[in-house]
């Protein structure tokens, strides 16, 4: 949780000094048998703490009974990676990972996002994660990342940043 409280503290600082244009959050977690699962902080499908605090409570290795959420039935599922909420009934952002930080506040991770990234890119962001924050990567024209190792995955943080003054 140390490694979560420094990406927030370098986040704010970032956002306050005016470096931060544009900025996203992305979990990325290594799947049993290879590959990545890549989890977005912000997404269309919004549920309520209260709601995603019951899902917590009731998740079960197999899948909880259906429980009625503003969304429509949901499930929760315990795994090694954490406890998966599926959604049926919406379209898309079928999926929401549940976090919680030291203090026990939630932080939900969707399944589907606006921030695409290839599968080299989130192989580089992996491999430089480190638990204080890995190397400044630079994604594409527009957008860098930094990446830090978690208890739940590589926590990567992606900003825009301005344009050199002159």
């Amino acid at each position: 949780m140390k490694c979560l409280r420094a990406l927030l503290l370098l986040l704010l600082t970032l956002a306050s000094s005016g470096v931060l244009a544009e900025n996203s959050n992305l979990l990325i977690q290594l799947q049993p048998g290879g590959g990545f699962r890549i989890w977005h902080a912000d997404g269309p499908s919004l549920l309520s703490d209260d709601e995603v605090m019951l899902l917590d409570s009731l998740a079960e290795p197999q899948g909880s009974a259906p429980v009625p959420t503003a969304l429509g039935p949901a499930r929760a599922r315990r795994t090694e990676l954490g406890v998966i909420i599926e959604l049926a009934e919406v379209k898309t952002d079928k999926a929401l990972l549940v976090d919680r930080d030291a203090c026990g506040h939630l932080k939900t991770w969707h399944a589907e996002g606006g921030v695409p990234l290839t599968e080299e890119q989130a192989t580089d962001l992996v491999l430089a994660a480190l638990p204080g924050g890995g190397p400044r990567l630079v994604l594409d024209a527009e957008r860098h990342a930094k990446s830090y190792l978690t208890a739940i995955g590589i926590m990567v943080a992606i900003w825009k940043p301005r344009p050199a003054r002159k």
